[in-house]
């Protein structure tokens, strides 16, 4: 190759990539930014609450709250939020009068009438959120010979369909099993922990490919699945145990090779779904085992550590993170536990949503799932009356839903945050203001500031070289778009 060919290439690639770098540019010098607001004692609901434009910026001092955004430092790839459709949420769904099912929908799945959601989980058989317990085999059919979903055709599969209808098209669909069915268990019970047994681990793998096989046949496709709902937690309803060892060996020799045989080695295996509490040790043992950790796409994990008392365990997330930054991470469940019909409105449930998500998206979380997307006026169905919220009721006496604080504030990221959005490096100089922000693929930034405290705060919002001056109500969120 002559010298002057090998600089015209040399100099075509240094433009090229001086053209790309140019492109993921980000400046708010000079551009609007639009508010959205929700408040507590007023009536502003995902509001578009004005406008303000990004000036020079200039060195903040310590009497003015600030929120700083750093276009230059990115990090994980944002897939989704969303919720589960369980078969409580679709069995209330059903109950519904046909113009609340069309409400249900838009204010979940679409990104103009509602807020978007762009995730679904739902259940591989029954779970407490069932009206009773069931599987999809006979009796001691260890072959599967008898497996159907013709259960699920009656209520979830349609309610999944009309989400999948109105979602946006890159909507992932995963699934998590709560327990073997009793004859694969040490314990003979769905119920009340358990393990599975050792004569049974191909089977229950064999399992998983069913589901998913019978799934895709109705045309829903399956992103993934997770290994076991909970493993650590005896609970009166369904569920089973597995140590970070048990699931370990399971992936390694059961369960990924057997997807990958049965022409599914592309689906996700989602490890741990349980706690933040113990996710250290679960993610140290798994991804430690290379024949193991291949088959892992990352972990899930829940917000249900604060059982005994304790805070949120953020750093967990934060650690498994930065130990193995080439796994993802999955908030997979979380609901307000103790279902209270007086606690309809209470606004610290919705601060519990905002205070989590953004810390976990924050420590490296690319992904978002609530848990049930409807239950009923009692909370339910629960077949083990274990009764929690959700963010939108139907009140079956009545046949209308019934909004929390908590489907606005989850909104506040899912209606704004697209799938494919980069995380953008995002700080406070206030406890009282917690910030996490997103540079959407289309450039538009999105910065959500949530304000926990009794006062209205004035703050700065600087974003590089540029800033603007914002206000936010007492016990508020805040979605800026920009």
């Amino acid at each position: 190759m002559n010298k002057q060919l090998l600089s015209a290439i040399l100099l075509t690639f240094s433009i090229a990539g001086f053209s790309q770098q140019s492109s993921k540019a980000f400046s708010a010098k000079g551009k609007e930014v639009k508010i959205y607001t929700t408040a507590e004692n007023t009536k502003l609901r995902l509001s578009e609450t004005g406008t303000a434009v990004f000036t020079a910026s200039k060195q903040p001092l310590e009497t003015e709250p600030s929120i700083f955004v750093n276009p230059k430092k990115q990090f994980q790839t944002f897939m989704g939020i969303g919720g589960a459709i369980t078969d409580a949420s679709a069995e209330v769904y059903a109950k519904l009068p046909k113009d609340q099912q069309k409400e249900l929908i838009d204010a979940y799945y679409s990104q103009q009438k509602g807020i978007g959601y762009s995730l679904i989980r739902t259940t591989i058989h029954s779970s407490d959120f069932s009206s009773s317990s069931y599987t999809y085999v006979a009796e001691n059919d260890k072959e599967l010979k008898t497996f159907n979903i013709d259960h699920d055709r009656k209520f979830r599969i349609p309610l999944i369909k009309e989400a999948l209808k109105t979602a946006d098209k890159q909507t992932q669909l995963y699934a998590s099993p709560w327990s073997p069915p009793a004859f694969m268990k040490d314990s003979k019970s769905m119920l009340k922990g358990g393990k599975l047994a050792p004569d049974s681990y191909q089977s229950w793998a064999n399992y998983y490919v069913k589901f998913i096989q019978a799934y895709e046949k109705e045309g829903l496709p399956i992103w993934g699945v997770t290994v076991q709902n909970e493993p650590m937690a005896t609970q009166s309803w369904e569920s089973c145990i597995f140590t970070a060892e048990e699931e370990r060996d399971f992936l390694k020799k059961y369960l990924g090779p057997t997807l990958e045989k049965n022409g599914l080695g592309a689906k996700k295996i989602v490890i741990w779904d349980h706690n933040r509490d113990l996710m250290v040790y679960r993610a140290n043992v798994i991804y430690a085992d290379p024949e193991a950790s291949k088959y892992a796409w990352g972990m899930g994990f829940h917000w249900y550590e604060t059982w005994n008392g304790g805070k949120p365990m953020f750093d967990n997330v934060k650690l498994v993170n930065e130990s193995f930054p080439d796994k993802k991470l999955m908030f997979t469940e979380g609901c307000i536990e103790a279902f209270d019909a007086a606690k309809y409105q209470l606004w610290a449930n919705a601060e519990r949503y905002g205070n989590n998500m953004i810390n976990d998206f924050n420590n490296g979380t690319v992904a978002w799932t609530d848990w049930n997307i409807l239950l009923d006026e009692k909370g339910g169905p629960n077949h083990v009356k274990n009764f929690c919220f959700a963010p939108i009721h139907g009140d079956l006496t009545t046949g209308k839903l019934i909004f929390t604080p908590s489907y606005y504030y989850i909104g506040h990221f899912s209606k704004y945050i697209r799938p494919e959005a980069k995380r953008i490096a995002t700080s406070a100089s206030r406890s009282q203001l917690q910030s996490t922000s997103f540079l959407n693929k289309d450039g538009k930034m999105v910065t959500v500031v949530m304000n926990q405290s009794d006062g209205e705060l004035k703050y700065n919002l600087i974003v590089d070289d540029a800033e603007t001056v914002l206000t936010i109500p007492a016990h508020a969120m805040q979605t800026l778009v920009y």
